[in-house]
């Protein structure tokens, strides 16, 4: 089944097989690859792991994922992190490297453990809401379950809001559609058919079977399984062909778009995906050497099909074709991911440069039009993904922040916002600490408007008492 994906530029892309493992691949985290790939390799004899002394086996088909400049700025020697002519010092006085995660072996972090509602509260953060409107959207993502489903009714969404909120069912529903266009599509749903006609609005208009698989998830959805495919199109009136074509498509979404969010165990250690470094004063990234597992096409049994019987080539040949296409899905995985990274560090130069302070207000759309994408493979392309910087080994997640209006008539990253509030704290009075109200006020003549309200807010945040909590003796 071959249907079309629908861009946020228009654009339309087969949703192949291959394509299909292709996204699945982009939004596995290190460790989750490495799993997916040791199984692939178990399975498939076609399959072989990398080794620069085993004759039998040909470099990658499909390439290692970087483009053309990338041999310039990466090593498989020495420094598994960073090129060899890598010099550190060039990031900046603002660098405060950390000795051990700069120079320690890879799996020297714990992973962050993310749920699904860590994944929806980070977009819902970064939609341009209203302080309300993301309190109710916090209140409907901590209401869903592991599916990605809303079982509770909006009334009783409506009475966890009170009594600091007053809404009625149309203004949280509002809120509800937007959390459905968050990733994975298909999250939020209160039914099966809401969750795949989500799915299925993402298609372009002239997918096969589109407008009756529409008709089905909205209508008879349930009665499938009783009445079968023909029950169907006798109910329907429709052509057996048209309503096998629309099931199809039907079966070949996701019916628990929750569980692509799985949380990785807590003893799950960081591997980098990405070095960043500062070369001639221009900040360059390139994937790292040991980011992924490599492996290779089996030239010994490849060279077999030719001598084998029918049947014995003709599995072989199909083995053949999905090593190819996971070779290709590795591929398009490190280049995607590279893109969206040398994105992420053309935006965010300052940050990298400055610290949190310099980090800007940056948004999945923006990364997503600049680069030709959809939001959603921005998402994957980032999700539980690390870069390595003279800063330390950071979450991909960490580029982006939501944005508050200056009086400059610019924008200031939240995360900007809250380092400027600790680094107020951490030089105040020990005797007299400021309060919210003076740490606004101060806020305020750095021209970045923030109601004492919201001071507070991130200040809780960052984990840090209350003015008359810090008071201290010198």
């Amino acid at each position: 089944m071959k249907t079309r994906l629908q861009t946020s530029l228009g654009q339309q892309l087969v949703l192949t097989p291959q394509l299909q493992q292709a996204i699945k691949l982009l939004q596995m985290s290190t460790t989750e690859l490495e799993l997916e790939i040791a199984q692939a390799v178990e399975s498939n004899p076609l399959l072989d792991w990398a080794d620069s002394s085993d004759s039998s086996s040909t470099a990658n088909e499909a390439g290692d994922g970087n483009d053309s400049d990338a041999p310039a700025e990466r090593t498989d020697a020495g420094d598994d992190w960073a090129p060899a002519e890598l010099d550190w010092s060039a990031a900046g006085s603002g660098g405060n490297f950390d000795d051990d995660d700069d120079n320690g072996s890879a799996a020297e972090r714990v992973a962050e453990t993310e749920t699904l509602a860590d994944h929806l509260l980070w977009q819902l953060h970064l939609s341009h809401l209203s302080s309300r409107d993301r309190s109710i959207g916090a209140a409907l993502i901590d209401a869903l379950d592991d599916d990605g489903y809303l079982r509770e009714p909006l009334a009783t969404i409506a009475e966890t809001l009170l009594p600091a909120i007053h809404a009625d069912e149309d203004e949280i529903l509002a809120v509800l559609h937007r959390i459905q266009r968050f990733d994975p599509v298909g999250v939020a749903a209160r039914t099966l058919g809401e969750c795949l006609l989500l799915q299925l609005d993402v298609l372009a208009g002239d997918t096969p079977g589109l407008i009756l698989a529409r008709q089905i998830a909205a209508g008879p959805l349930e009665r499938l399984p009783r009445s079968g495919v023909a029950g169907l199109a006798h109910e329907l009136k429709q052509p057996l062909d048209e309503v096998e074509t629309a099931v199809a498509l039907l079966r070949s979404l996701d019916p628990r778009p929750g569980t692509q969010i799985a949380p990785l165990s807590q003893d799950t250690y960081v591997v980098p995906d990405v070095v960043v470094w500062r070369q001639n004063g221009v900040w360059r990234a390139a994937l790292a050497a040991h980011a992924g597992p490599k492996v290779v096409i089996h030239r010994g049994y490849e060279q077999l099909i030719r001598r084998c019987g029918d049947a014995d080539a003709g599995y072989l040949r199909a083995q053949l074709q999905e090593a190819r296409w996971l070779l290709k899905g590795l591929q398009q995985r490190g280049e995607t991911l590279l893109r969206v990274v040398r994105s992420l560090i053309l935006q965010q130069a300052g940050f990298l440069e400055f610290g949190e302070q310099a980090l800007r207000p940056l948004t999945l759309r923006e990364i997503a039009a600049e680069l030709g994408l959809h939001e959603s493979t921005v998402s994957r392309a980032i999700a539980r993904k690390h870069v390595r910087t003279p800063r330390g080994t950071l979450p991909l997640r960490a580029f982006f922040a939501s944005g508050i209006d200056t009086e400059g008539g610019g924008e200031a990253s939240s995360t900007a916002i809250q380092a400027m509030i600790r680094r107020l704290i951490d030089d105040e009075n020990p005797r007299k600490p400021l309060s919210d109200a003076k740490l606004a006020d101060l806020l305020k003549s750095s021209g970045i408007p923030v109601a004492r309200r919201t001071v507070a807010k991130y200040r809780e945040a960052m984990n840090i008492s209350a003015s008359h909590e810090r008071v201290r003796i010198a």
